[in-house]
């Protein structure tokens, strides 16, 4: 497959990252807005550059068996995404000029290791997406990743959390937005996918015995649970539930959101996470209920509205945290028999995306 183009950046960064820069400990007169100050009115906490904004595009789909999602992120740029970020929002966009298919570190034989499969290429992929995070957000820049499968996440994950520690002595919060709880170890993984696991291996639940095995993940790409909220969850595995309930996670499930409301569910999840940390959202697309996306790879009904979507994403953005989004998940091969399924999911994905990045209703 071809690679897409990613028209009109600022810059073609390599993957090899940088030193990191000196932290700038001067205090800034000047109001920091995400995006065009005419389009957004929130005020940066952690960003020194939030008009600026990183682009990595992930075309990967080991994480799991189901061929098509690899190709979620060329869609969602072909539909016009980045250019309306630009256009509308007033981002400058920064970051690679092509959907990165990773080909170079995908064996030709990569066996199962401690049940997980295609572990070689999977830890390779997220290590290099984890470079690629890391030389945007060190730069102070908001980070924008679209997927792929969510085993990308363990990359995400670790870049931002290493370049917010470097730029700013702080931990990231994870705002995880998905049906499913994605903190399964390999032992306690059913089916072996490594798209079920980032959270666990993210966290540090789960560790890596090699270098090639997640082995390059240190206490610098770590996430804390404590900082960590699920919201959207329902369908969770046993082995999942207890090791939420073993490690005090804060989870909202669409029990919580049926019972509560979107709104009181976005406030205790914020208010567990705190005014003074950054965030990182990551968002999969299959949190929405299959109505609004159903081109994704593990859709489950009864899930979130587009609105109670886009509300997540604006609620977040509103708090003036927010230091990287992760949209992953969109598969256009899937649902091929629900007319005009894949639309709609890539519509779903770029509403979610302009909301995280600033978009308002007025």
């Amino acid at each position: 497959m071809s690679p897409s183009r990613i028209s009109d950046f600022s810059d073609n960064t390599s993957s090899v990252p940088k030193s990191p820069p000196t932290a700038n400990t001067t205090t800034e007169s000047k109001p920091r807005y995400f995006g065009n100050m005419n389009n957004s009115l929130i005020e940066s906490k952690f960003l020194s550059h939030p008009e600026d904004l990183g682009i990595v595009a992930v075309g990967f789909s080991g994480g799991q068996g189901k061929a098509g999602v690899d190709t979620g992120p060329t869609e969602l740029i072909e539909s016009g995404l980045l250019t309306q970020v630009r256009d509308e929002l007033g981002y400058n966009l920064h970051g690679h000029t092509t959907v990165d298919q990773y080909t170079d570190l995908v064996p030709a034989d990569d066996p199962p290791h401690r049940g997980m499969k295609n572990p070689r290429a999977v830890s390779a992929v997220t290590r290099r997406i984890a470079d690629q995070v890391y030389e945007q957000a060190r730069e102070g820049r908001l980070v924008l990743t679209l997927g792929g499968d969510h085993s990308i996440a363990i990359g995400t994950l670790a870049g931002s959390a290493r370049a917010t520690r470097e730029r700013l002595g702080r931990e990231i919060a994870v705002i995880w937005v998905d049906a499913h709880a994605d903190i399964n170890t390999p032992e306690t993984s059913d089916s072996g996918n490594v798209h079920g696991m980032p959270v666990a291996f993210a966290t540090g639940l789960a560790k890596g015995d090699k270098e090639e095995f997640f082995g390059w993940l240190k206490d610098e790409h770590r996430v804390s649970v404590k900082k960590l909220v699920y919201i959207g969850l329902r369908d969770v595995d046993s082995g999942e539930k207890k090791i939420l309930r073993e490690n005090g996670i804060k989870a909202f499930s669409m029990f919580d959101i049926d019972k509560h409301g979107i709104g009181r569910v976005m406030e205790m999840a914020l208010a567990h996470i705190g005014n003074d940390t950054p965030i990182h959202l990551s968002f999969d697309v299959d949190a929405l209920d299959p109505m609004w996306a159903p081109s994704t790879g593990t859709p489950v009904r009864g899930g979130l509205t587009l609105r109670e979507g886009d509300f997540i994403c604006e609620s977040v953005h509103a708090t003036g945290s927010l230091v990287a989004v992760d949209l992953v998940e969109v598969n256009p091969r899937l649902a091929a028999d629900v007319e005009g399924a894949a639309r709609e999911t890539i519509r779903a994905g770029c509403s979610l995306v302009r909301c995280a990045l600033g978009e308002t209703l007025l």
